[in-house]
Protein backbone atom coordinates (compact mmCIF):
# COMPACT_ATOMS: atom_id res chain seq x y z
CA UNK A 1 0.00 0.00 0.00
CA UNK A 2 1.55 3.45 -1.09
CA UNK A 3 2.54 5.85 1.71
CA UNK A 4 0.62 9.40 2.32
CA UNK A 5 3.48 11.58 2.57
CA UNK A 6 1.44 14.21 4.55
CA UNK A 7 0.90 11.73 7.40
CA UNK A 8 4.64 12.26 8.23
CA UNK A 9 6.45 14.68 9.76
CA UNK A 10 10.01 15.47 9.02
CA UNK A 11 11.34 12.45 11.65
CA UNK A 12 8.78 10.34 10.05
CA UNK A 13 9.99 11.10 6.51
CA UNK A 14 13.73 10.65 7.45
CA UNK A 15 12.79 6.74 8.88
CA UNK A 16 10.58 6.17 5.46
CA UNK A 17 13.63 7.44 3.13
CA UNK A 18 15.77 4.73 5.39
CA UNK A 19 13.43 2.32 4.85
CA UNK A 20 13.85 2.85 0.89
CA UNK A 21 17.92 2.59 1.21
CA UNK A 22 18.28 6.22 0.84
CA UNK A 23 20.55 8.76 2.68
CA UNK A 24 18.62 10.81 5.00
CA UNK A 25 19.07 13.78 3.61
CA UNK A 26 16.78 12.91 1.18
CA UNK A 27 13.86 13.27 3.96
CA UNK A 28 14.29 16.79 5.23
CA UNK A 29 14.64 17.21 0.93
CA UNK A 30 10.76 16.07 0.52
CA UNK A 31 9.58 18.14 3.72
CA UNK A 32 10.90 21.08 2.15
CA UNK A 33 8.83 20.19 -1.25
CA UNK A 34 5.80 18.92 0.12
CA UNK A 35 4.52 22.30 1.16
CA UNK A 36 5.37 24.16 -1.32
CA UNK A 37 2.08 25.73 -2.89
CA UNK A 38 1.58 24.44 -6.39
CA UNK A 39 3.74 21.26 -5.55
CA UNK A 40 1.63 18.23 -6.48
CA UNK A 41 3.77 15.58 -8.56
CA UNK A 42 6.81 14.18 -7.41
CA UNK A 43 8.55 15.13 -10.79
CA UNK A 44 8.39 18.84 -9.96
CA UNK A 45 10.57 17.79 -6.77
CA UNK A 46 13.62 18.95 -9.50
CA UNK A 47 16.54 18.42 -6.92
CA UNK A 48 15.61 14.48 -6.12
CA UNK A 49 17.39 12.06 -8.15
CA UNK A 50 15.32 10.58 -10.95
CA UNK A 51 15.81 6.98 -9.82
CA UNK A 52 14.08 8.01 -5.96
CA UNK A 53 11.47 9.77 -7.93
CA UNK A 54 10.86 6.77 -9.91
CA UNK A 55 11.27 4.71 -6.32
CA UNK A 56 8.82 7.78 -4.17
CA UNK A 57 5.32 6.91 -7.32
CA UNK A 58 5.99 3.57 -6.89
CA UNK A 59 6.16 3.79 -2.88
CA UNK A 60 4.29 7.27 -1.90
CA UNK A 61 1.59 10.01 -2.99
CA UNK A 62 0.85 13.27 -1.97
CA UNK A 63 -2.61 14.08 -0.82
CA UNK A 64 -4.37 17.32 -0.90
CA UNK A 65 -7.85 18.16 -1.20
CA UNK A 66 -9.29 18.92 -4.18
CA UNK A 67 -12.99 20.86 -5.48
CA UNK A 68 -13.59 22.12 -2.25
CA UNK A 69 -16.62 23.52 -0.79
CA UNK A 70 -16.91 27.00 0.17
CA UNK A 71 -19.63 29.19 1.77
CA UNK A 72 -18.86 32.99 2.42
CA UNK A 73 -20.82 34.99 5.09
CA UNK A 74 -21.42 38.92 4.95
CA UNK A 75 -18.68 39.19 7.57
CA UNK A 76 -16.21 37.88 5.00
CA UNK A 77 -16.35 34.68 6.73
CA UNK A 78 -15.20 31.80 4.53
CA UNK A 79 -16.43 27.91 5.57
CA UNK A 80 -15.02 25.23 4.07
CA UNK A 81 -15.94 22.13 3.40
CA UNK A 82 -13.57 18.45 2.56
CA UNK A 83 -15.22 15.38 1.60
CA UNK A 84 -12.61 12.68 3.06
CA UNK A 85 -11.71 9.65 0.59
CA UNK A 86 -14.58 7.44 2.81
CA UNK A 87 -16.86 9.93 1.97
CA UNK A 88 -17.23 11.50 5.49
CA UNK A 89 -16.91 15.79 5.48
CA UNK A 90 -15.41 17.41 8.15
CA UNK A 91 -15.35 21.53 7.69
CA UNK A 92 -12.64 23.81 8.36
CA UNK A 93 -13.51 27.89 9.20
CA UNK A 94 -11.40 30.98 7.81
CA UNK A 95 -12.12 33.71 9.47
CA UNK A 96 -10.13 37.19 8.20
CA UNK A 97 -9.39 40.18 10.02
CA UNK A 98 -6.77 43.40 8.86
CA UNK A 99 -4.20 42.27 10.46
CA UNK A 100 -4.71 38.70 10.51
CA UNK A 101 -6.48 34.97 9.18
CA UNK A 102 -7.43 32.75 11.33
CA UNK A 103 -8.07 29.05 10.32
CA UNK A 104 -10.50 26.82 12.60
CA UNK A 105 -9.30 23.54 12.31
CA UNK A 106 -11.62 19.98 12.71
CA UNK A 107 -9.76 16.89 14.17
CA UNK A 108 -12.54 14.60 14.14
CA UNK A 109 -15.49 13.40 12.24
CA UNK A 110 -18.21 14.66 14.94
CA UNK A 111 -17.24 14.13 18.56
CA UNK A 112 -17.84 12.24 21.26
CA UNK A 113 -18.38 15.30 24.15
CA UNK A 114 -22.32 15.27 23.54
CA UNK A 115 -22.21 18.67 24.90
CA UNK A 116 -25.93 20.01 25.06
CA UNK A 117 -24.98 23.08 23.44
CA UNK A 118 -22.87 22.32 20.52
CA UNK A 119 -24.73 20.88 17.31
CA UNK A 120 -21.21 19.14 16.16
CA UNK A 121 -22.06 16.84 19.51
CA UNK A 122 -24.97 16.04 17.55
CA UNK A 123 -23.69 13.87 15.03
CA UNK A 124 -21.83 11.56 17.43
CA UNK A 125 -17.95 10.58 16.90
CA UNK A 126 -17.30 8.72 13.97
CA UNK A 127 -13.83 8.58 13.63
CA UNK A 128 -10.09 10.48 13.76
CA UNK A 129 -8.35 12.69 11.56
CA UNK A 130 -5.10 11.55 9.50
CA UNK A 131 -1.99 14.29 10.45
CA UNK A 132 -2.42 14.89 6.53
CA UNK A 133 -6.29 15.34 7.06
CA UNK A 134 -6.06 17.79 9.69
CA UNK A 135 -2.51 19.36 7.53
CA UNK A 136 -4.79 19.55 4.28
CA UNK A 137 -6.75 22.01 5.49
CA UNK A 138 -4.56 24.21 6.56
CA UNK A 139 -2.90 23.66 3.15
CA UNK A 140 -6.52 24.55 1.40
CA UNK A 141 -6.94 27.46 3.14
CA UNK A 142 -3.38 28.90 1.93
CA UNK A 143 -3.78 27.72 -1.65
CA UNK A 144 -7.26 29.70 -1.40
CA UNK A 145 -5.82 32.93 -0.07
CA UNK A 146 -3.53 33.08 -2.55
CA UNK A 147 -6.11 32.42 -5.52
CA UNK A 148 -7.86 35.68 -4.12
CA UNK A 149 -7.88 39.14 -6.16
CA UNK A 150 -6.38 41.80 -4.05
CA UNK A 151 -9.44 43.97 -4.22
CA UNK A 152 -11.46 40.61 -2.58
CA UNK A 153 -8.80 40.09 0.43
CA UNK A 154 -9.85 41.49 3.96
CA UNK A 155 -6.67 40.19 6.16
CA UNK A 156 -3.33 39.70 4.51
CA UNK A 157 -2.43 36.56 1.55
CA UNK A 158 -1.50 34.16 4.23
CA UNK A 159 -2.96 32.00 7.13
CA UNK A 160 -1.65 33.46 10.19
CA UNK A 161 -3.11 31.55 12.91
CA UNK A 162 -4.39 28.15 13.70
CA UNK A 163 -6.97 27.06 16.15
CA UNK A 164 -8.09 23.53 16.82
CA UNK A 165 -11.73 24.63 17.33
CA UNK A 166 -13.53 23.28 14.50
CA UNK A 167 -15.06 19.58 14.50
CA UNK A 168 -14.14 17.20 16.96
CA UNK A 169 -12.23 16.62 20.12
CA UNK A 170 -8.60 17.54 20.00
CA UNK A 171 -7.28 15.63 22.44
CA UNK A 172 -9.17 12.58 21.88
CA UNK A 173 -6.75 12.44 19.09
CA UNK A 174 -3.78 13.74 20.44
CA UNK A 175 -0.83 11.37 18.82
CA UNK A 176 -2.14 12.62 14.94
CA UNK A 177 -3.16 16.41 16.34
CA UNK A 178 0.33 16.11 17.72
CA UNK A 179 1.91 14.83 14.31
CA UNK A 180 0.12 17.62 12.55
CA UNK A 181 1.51 20.39 14.95
CA UNK A 182 5.07 18.91 14.31
CA UNK A 183 4.46 19.41 10.47
CA UNK A 184 2.96 22.76 10.82
CA UNK A 185 5.87 24.25 13.24
CA UNK A 186 8.74 22.74 10.75
CA UNK A 187 11.05 25.43 9.33
CA UNK A 188 11.11 23.61 5.79
CA UNK A 189 7.02 22.16 6.44
CA UNK A 190 4.71 24.91 6.57
CA UNK A 191 6.50 26.66 9.65
CA UNK A 192 3.89 28.32 12.11
CA UNK A 193 5.32 29.31 15.21
CA UNK A 194 3.92 27.77 18.30
CA UNK A 195 2.41 30.75 19.78
CA UNK A 196 0.30 31.33 16.25
CA UNK A 197 -0.97 27.84 17.10
CA UNK A 198 -4.51 27.10 19.99
CA UNK A 199 -5.45 23.80 20.72
CA UNK A 200 -8.67 24.01 22.73
CA UNK A 201 -9.79 20.95 24.62
CA UNK A 202 -13.53 20.42 26.75
CA UNK A 203 -11.04 19.38 29.87
CA UNK A 204 -9.08 15.82 28.54
CA UNK A 205 -7.37 15.98 31.62
CA UNK A 206 -5.34 13.05 31.27
CA UNK A 207 -3.71 14.06 28.28
CA UNK A 208 -3.44 18.04 29.06
CA UNK A 209 0.14 17.59 30.44
CA UNK A 210 1.20 15.74 27.35
CA UNK A 211 0.22 17.92 24.96
CA UNK A 212 1.90 20.77 26.95
CA UNK A 213 5.31 18.37 27.43
CA UNK A 214 5.36 17.84 23.73
CA UNK A 215 4.34 20.84 21.94
CA UNK A 216 4.95 24.94 22.31
CA UNK A 217 1.01 25.56 21.01
CA UNK A 218 -1.37 27.29 23.07
CA UNK A 219 -4.23 25.73 25.58
CA UNK A 220 -7.68 27.18 25.23
CA UNK A 221 -10.20 25.10 27.95
CA UNK A 222 -13.65 25.20 26.78
CA UNK A 223 -15.06 26.13 30.54
CA UNK A 224 -18.78 27.81 30.34
CA UNK A 225 -19.98 26.76 34.02
CA UNK A 226 -18.52 27.02 37.32
CA UNK A 227 -20.07 24.40 39.31
CA UNK A 228 -20.38 21.05 38.72
CA UNK A 229 -23.79 20.94 38.24
CA UNK A 230 -24.59 23.35 35.57
CA UNK A 231 -21.45 21.93 33.66
CA UNK A 232 -22.52 18.54 34.16
CA UNK A 233 -25.77 19.12 32.04
CA UNK A 234 -24.35 21.39 29.57
CA UNK A 235 -20.33 19.26 29.41
CA UNK A 236 -20.51 15.81 30.13
CA UNK A 237 -16.92 14.93 30.90
CA UNK A 238 -17.37 16.81 33.77
CA UNK A 239 -18.92 13.50 35.20
CA UNK A 240 -15.21 11.96 34.46
CA UNK A 241 -12.92 15.35 34.93
CA UNK A 242 -15.11 17.69 37.64
CA UNK A 243 -14.14 21.46 38.17
CA UNK A 244 -11.76 20.80 40.82
CA UNK A 245 -10.14 17.99 38.54
CA UNK A 246 -9.68 20.31 35.71
CA UNK A 247 -8.89 23.60 37.10
CA UNK A 248 -5.68 21.71 38.87
CA UNK A 249 -4.24 20.42 35.60
CA UNK A 250 -4.61 23.97 34.75
CA UNK A 251 -2.73 24.94 37.93
CA UNK A 252 0.28 22.93 36.77
CA UNK A 253 -0.16 22.64 33.11
CA UNK A 254 3.40 22.74 31.65
CA UNK A 255 3.73 26.00 29.38
CA UNK A 256 6.52 28.63 28.87
CA UNK A 257 7.16 31.79 30.76
CA UNK A 258 4.42 34.53 30.12
CA UNK A 259 2.31 32.19 28.22
CA UNK A 260 -1.53 32.31 29.81
CA UNK A 261 -4.09 29.41 29.59
CA UNK A 262 -7.16 30.97 27.16
CA UNK A 263 -10.42 29.93 29.30
CA UNK A 264 -13.40 30.30 26.89
CA UNK A 265 -16.43 30.96 28.24
CA UNK A 266 -20.22 30.54 26.15
CA UNK A 267 -22.89 32.74 28.12
CA UNK A 268 -26.30 30.93 27.62
CA UNK A 269 -29.37 33.04 29.11
CA UNK A 270 -29.97 32.01 32.24
CA UNK A 271 -28.02 29.27 32.59
CA UNK A 272 -24.45 30.49 33.00
CA UNK A 273 -24.58 34.20 33.13
CA UNK A 274 -25.20 35.94 36.02
CA UNK A 275 -23.31 37.77 38.53
CA UNK A 276 -22.72 35.46 40.62
CA UNK A 277 -21.92 33.23 38.15
CA UNK A 278 -19.48 35.74 37.10
CA UNK A 279 -17.82 35.97 41.31
CA UNK A 280 -17.16 32.51 41.47
CA UNK A 281 -15.38 32.51 38.07
CA UNK A 282 -12.98 34.94 39.09
CA UNK A 283 -12.85 33.09 42.54
CA UNK A 284 -12.15 30.10 41.11
CA UNK A 285 -9.72 30.93 38.14
CA UNK A 286 -7.31 32.67 40.75
CA UNK A 287 -3.81 31.38 41.00
CA UNK A 288 -3.93 30.14 36.86
CA UNK A 289 -1.85 32.60 34.99
CA UNK A 290 -5.24 33.43 32.12
CA UNK A 291 -7.08 35.24 30.31
CA UNK A 292 -10.82 34.76 29.35
CA UNK A 293 -12.77 35.08 26.28
CA UNK A 294 -16.12 35.29 26.43
CA UNK A 295 -18.83 34.53 24.04
CA UNK A 296 -22.71 35.16 23.35
CA UNK A 297 -24.01 32.01 22.56
CA UNK A 298 -24.81 31.11 18.64
CA UNK A 299 -28.64 29.83 18.90
CA UNK A 300 -29.03 26.75 16.49
CA UNK A 301 -32.44 25.79 15.33
CA UNK A 302 -33.08 22.14 17.11
CA UNK A 303 -30.86 23.13 20.79
CA UNK A 304 -32.63 24.46 23.44
CA UNK A 305 -30.71 27.88 24.73
CA UNK A 306 -31.09 31.34 24.30
CA UNK A 307 -28.43 33.97 23.56
CA UNK A 308 -28.17 36.93 26.35
CA UNK A 309 -28.36 40.49 26.27
CA UNK A 310 -25.60 42.41 25.51
CA UNK A 311 -26.19 44.10 28.49
CA UNK A 312 -25.72 40.87 30.33
CA UNK A 313 -22.34 40.23 28.45
CA UNK A 314 -21.06 43.52 29.16
CA UNK A 315 -21.80 42.96 33.07
CA UNK A 316 -20.58 39.92 33.19
CA UNK A 317 -16.81 41.08 31.73
CA UNK A 318 -16.77 44.27 34.03
CA UNK A 319 -17.44 41.72 37.58
CA UNK A 320 -13.90 39.77 36.28
CA UNK A 321 -12.07 43.22 34.79
CA UNK A 322 -12.78 44.12 38.64
CA UNK A 323 -11.30 40.86 39.87
CA UNK A 324 -8.20 42.03 37.33
CA UNK A 325 -8.60 39.41 34.77
CA UNK A 326 -7.69 40.17 30.75
CA UNK A 327 -11.60 39.56 29.63
CA UNK A 328 -11.97 39.69 25.96
CA UNK A 329 -15.53 39.34 24.26
CA UNK A 330 -15.38 37.55 21.43
CA UNK A 331 -17.43 38.77 18.18
CA UNK A 332 -19.48 35.55 16.79
CA UNK A 333 -18.01 35.18 12.90
CA UNK A 334 -19.83 33.32 10.26
CA UNK A 335 -23.41 32.59 12.20
CA UNK A 336 -25.60 33.48 8.77
CA UNK A 337 -23.31 30.20 7.15
CA UNK A 338 -23.57 28.58 10.12
CA UNK A 339 -20.09 28.62 10.68
CA UNK A 340 -19.75 30.01 14.02
CA UNK A 341 -18.63 28.82 17.53
CA UNK A 342 -20.52 25.29 17.84
CA UNK A 343 -22.38 25.29 14.59
CA UNK A 344 -20.25 23.07 12.60
CA UNK A 345 -22.62 19.28 11.72
CA UNK A 346 -21.70 18.30 8.72
CA UNK A 347 -24.55 15.84 7.04
CA UNK A 348 -22.30 12.95 6.94
CA UNK A 349 -25.05 10.20 5.78
CA UNK A 350 -25.97 12.74 2.75
CA UNK A 351 -23.13 13.75 1.12
CA UNK A 352 -23.93 16.45 -0.80
CA UNK A 353 -20.69 17.88 -2.80
CA UNK A 354 -18.04 15.96 -4.81
CA UNK A 355 -14.59 17.14 -2.90
CA UNK A 356 -11.92 14.29 -2.26
CA UNK A 357 -8.59 13.79 -0.50
CA UNK A 358 -7.08 12.77 -3.58
CA UNK A 359 -3.77 11.02 -4.52
CA UNK A 360 -2.26 14.29 -6.87
CA UNK A 361 1.38 13.03 -7.19
CA UNK A 362 0.82 11.19 -10.06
Amino acid sequence: MKVDLKNLNQEGLIEFVESLNQPTFRGRQLMAWLYKPGISRFDEMTDLAKNFRKILNERAYISAFDNISTEHSQDGTVKMGFELSDGYMVEAVLIPEEDRNTLCVSSQVGCAMQCSFCLTGTMGFIRNLSPAEIVNQVCAARDYLLAQPDKSLIGPREVTNIVFMGMGEPLNNLDNVLTSISILTEQKGLDFTGRRITVSTCGIVPRMHELGEKSSVNLAVSLHAINDATRNTLMPINRKYPLDVLLEACRTYPMPKRRRIMFEYILLDGINDSLEEAEELARRLRNIPCKINLLAYNESDGLPYKSPTREKLIAFQDVLRKHHYSVFIRTSRGADIAAACGQLASKNDKVSITTQQKDVSQ
